[in-house]
């Protein structure tokens, strides 16, 4: 086969150390380029100063525009033979020019999470309403989303639970999914054996990208519902807040008095990390798989999360720490993980096999890899399989509408 062109189309440029899906983007480059492909990397968002040089890996940067012919141009010039479209907004945005100018390309959607689900959950908690999957059947962005899934030759979905929800609850076709979670290195003893010691290590931490509404919404939480009981029992311990593209909202929580300390952007994340002896990630919505209670297991840190920030993360793994949806018992685990080292240990030890049974890349890898081929071998009888991704790419569903919109506006 001659060397595969892949063309990544991003939502953003990569930000591997503002947020758990620049690092993700990062995992799916590094496996293309093991296999030797070319890479372009293509986004009409702007660059910011965080972003990652992907010149230095051999990656082409190209910024292209929505709603322009010149993508066109670029990607009849480029022929790709693999698509990636980070995030479905992508998807809606350029799918349909490469579906015209390169229909040969393999089209694959990076979900990053399910952001209807997300979604969903935010709307139904700021109602005051429980979550159901009525709620989500409803969800315009899930139509919007699902469309852009059945479109795709294939969709990557990092977490356990939301393979389940598409297949059970959407009745969506297995041979489109695949299930692709974070691809980490295998944590090994050398590695524990840099760990800071019980004793060396101090304060809580939270660490997140606060553009994202779930850690602004946990920060908040921590606040109001958890950091109160834990200071008075212990009254010289604090919490340490990390993040990118922290608000007012979040900065003005900042009160050095009760040990609640706003310290912004982490430089290295996972130094920070590695220096608390607890993680605390008060999640009350959001999907995927959270990149600060992977990272706070490769660091060795502990963690106290609720069953929405562990969900579809370890499988039938014990947790690194406790998994607590009423705060004030939220607050008792996270103390009882600060002042017990044997407990701590115990903990460590299950992030340890974690990270090692369901994340291990060299594991993940290699299967990816050649289910991407597989598509590619037998494209044709792929898609005609697939027949609502082909009924939603064919043309009449929309035409009737435009046609009557711009017999509409001639007439006026």
């Amino acid at each position: 086969m001659n060397t595969q062109q892949v063309l990544i189309i991003g939502y953003v440029w990569v930000e591997p150390n503002s947020s758990a899906a620049g690092s993700r983007m990062l995992q799916l480059i590094e496996q293309f380029l093991q296999q030797g492909f070319k890479i372009t990397f293509s986004s009409p968002s702007q660059k910011s100063e965080k972003a990652t040089s992907l010149n230095s890996l051999g990656i082409e940067e190209v910024s292209i525009e929505l709603n322009n012919a010149s993508f066109n141009d670029f990607i009849k010039e480029l022929q790709p033979t693999i698509v990636l479209f980070d995030r479905f907004m992508m998807e809606e945005q350029f799918g349909w020019r490469v579906a015209e100018n390169c229909p040969n390309a393999i089209r694959i959607l990076d979900t990053e999470d399910l952001h209807f689900l997300r979604k969903t959950r935010h709307q139904q908690l700021k109602k005051g309403e429980e979550f159901t999957t009525e709620a989500l059947l409803k969800s315009d962005d899930a139509k919007r989303e699902i469309s852009s899934i059945l479109r795709c030759d294939m969709s990557l979905i990092i977490s356990t639970y939301e393979m389940d929800l598409l297949k059970s609850t959407f009745k969506i076709d297995k041979k489109i999914l695949y299930y692709l979670p974070f691809l980490l290195d295998k944590i090994d003893e050398n590695q524990t054996k840099e760990w800071k010691p019980f004793e060396e290590r101090e304060h809580f931490i939270f660490i997140g990208n606060f553009f994202h509404k779930p850690n602004v919404d946990a920060v908040l939480t921590l606040k109001t519902e958890v950091w109160s009981e834990i200071r008075k029992q212990l009254p010289k311990a604090e919490v340490h807040i990390y993040g990118a593209y922290a608000n007012q909202q979040i900065n003005q929580l900042h009160n050095k008095k009760e040990g609640f300390i706003i310290k912004g952007f982490a430089e290295d994340a996972k130094e920070v990390v590695g220096n608390a002896r607890v993680v605390l990630a008060p999640l009350r919505f959001g999907a995927g798989i959270k990149g600060k209670l992977t990272e706070a297991m490769i660091c060795g840190t502990p963690s106290v999360t609720t069953e929405i920030g562990a969900e579809g993360m370890c499988d039938r793994f014990p947790w690194n720490g406790f998994i607590e949806n009423d705060f004030t018992a939220f607050s008792n685990k996270a103390i009882k993980l600060y002042t017990d080292e044997k407990l701590l240990i115990e903990s460590q030890k299950n992030g340890v096999e974690i990270i090692n049974q369901i994340y291990d890349k060299e594991k993940l890898g290699v299967p990816f890899i050649n289910q991407i081929k597989e598509i590619q071998d037998n494209l044709e009888q792929h898609r005609t399989q697939n027949f609502l991704g082909s009924l939603l790419q064919h043309q009449t569903l929309q035409a009737t509408k435009y046609l009557s919109k711009w017999i509409e506006s001639k007439n006026k």
